[in-house]
């Protein structure tokens, strides 16, 4: 799993834009996020972000760039800054323009990991 979502990320990185780029950097960081490895999850968590920032990405790439870190810090046991990113993840997924897409983020969101 870790294989081909890396290996999805470096085909994306030859062949598509910024958008391809950070949807990348957040399926290689929800893959860490399952298998419960906190370090690179945020680490492509943070890269995903940036490549939000750099392009002026937003909508539902922004959300899931903030939902990615908040899921990656929750797995790494950092609550205060898995609250603070989940509080900007739900404030960019009621911007995202498409009404599935939006439906899909807050249900993802729901998943994020709770302290105990």
């Amino acid at each position: 799993m870790i294989h081909m979502a890396h290996a999805s990320r470096h085909h994306w990185q030859e062949v598509g834009k910024p958008l391809q780029w950070a949807v990348g950097e957040w399926q290689v960081s929800h893959v860490y996020a399952v298998l419960k490895r906190p370090e690179p999850a945020l680490y492509h968590a943070r890269r995903g972000l940036e490549i939000c920032r750099r392009h002026g990405l937003r909508d539902f790439t922004l959300a899931y760039a903030y939902e990615s870190l908040a899921r990656a810090t929750g797995i790494g046991g950092v609550w205060r800054a898995s609250a603070r990113f989940a509080r900007l993840a739900a404030k960019a997924g009621d911007r995202i323009r498409e009404k599935a897409d939006r439906e899909q983020f807050l249900k993802d969101l729901a998943t994020l990991p709770r302290r105990r």
